[in-house]
């Protein structure tokens, strides 16, 4: 085992204890109690959160890919940068800043806080495909134009598959971004677990808090794990042995 292998692990160990007992000590202290004593509230507020992410990633997804797809075409290769910058503007703005720009054209609720997440998440998903295409070599196209096939079943053969891991990368971000960022919907009066983060904030009253943040960050890790397992599922076996022998 290498000295690098050897260091990742006593790193993971740590963080991992540390994790337990952060664990250990928000149940010992009894910070779940308002899930336990109001249940009903507890999912109906995750339902929120859950539907906020889901809607506006999808739409994200619907969006991103296919116009990635369209800009690395040579016909609209060139307006990849305007496009590109465009989307960058979700990003740069601040968050709290899109939410209010959304909640001042839709009003206030779910809505406004769906196309906000919308804007947000837009970058990642875009810029990875791209990037994912852009990464095919050109010799493997060359050979796939050699035997005959079409610039569409290059597209879907050739091109979409060798870029399946870094397409999966942007949306499994826009996705964990997207899980922390609707925890501020609650400001437009979207819903979601931002309710008790911030009514715990207001209260100064940790069972709130905890009872809405943890629920969110476990929430953002199994999408995580979720998407790499897509990720394993969708890359060619080939193209990941080729990844585990670069980082080896």
């Amino acid at each position: 085992m290498s000295k690098q292998k050897r260091i990742a692990i006593i790193v993971k160990a740590f963080f991992w204890i540390l994790v337990l007992a952060f664990f250990y000590w928000v149940v010992t202290n009894n910070m779940f109690s308002r899930i336990i004593e109001d249940p009903n509230k507890f999912f109906t507020l995750l339902t929120q959160h859950i539907t906020i992410v889901i809607v506006s990633s999808f739409i994200a997804v619907l969006t991103s890919i296919p116009l990635g797809i369209l800009l690395t075409r040579p016909k609209f290769r060139r307006g990849e940068w305007l496009v590109v910058n465009i989307a960058n503007l979700g990003q740069t703005i601040p968050s709290l800043a899109v939410l209010a720009l959304a909640m001042g054209v839709l009003g206030i609720g779910m809505k406004a806080a769906i196309v906000a997440l919308y804007v947000y998440s837009l970058l990642p998903i875009l810029q990875n495909t791209i990037a994912g295409i852009d990464s095919v070599d050109s010799k493997t196209k060359d050979a796939a134009r050699g035997m005959g096939l079409t610039p569409k079943q290059i597209l879907w053969r050739v091109e979409l598959p060798n870029a399946a891991f870094s397409i999966i990368a942007g949306v499994r971000t826009a996705l964990v971004i997207n899980i922390g960022t609707a925890a501020l919907a609650y400001l437009i009066g979207g819903g979601g677990l931002g309710v008790w983060i911030f009514t715990g904030i207001q209260l100064f009253d940790n069972t709130y808090l905890m009872s809405g943040a943890i629920p969110v960050t476990l929430l953002a890790i199994l999408v995580d794990l979720g998407c790499r397992v897509l990720q394993f599922l969708l890359v060619p076996k080939g193209l990941r042995l080729a990844r585990e022998a670069i980082k080896s």
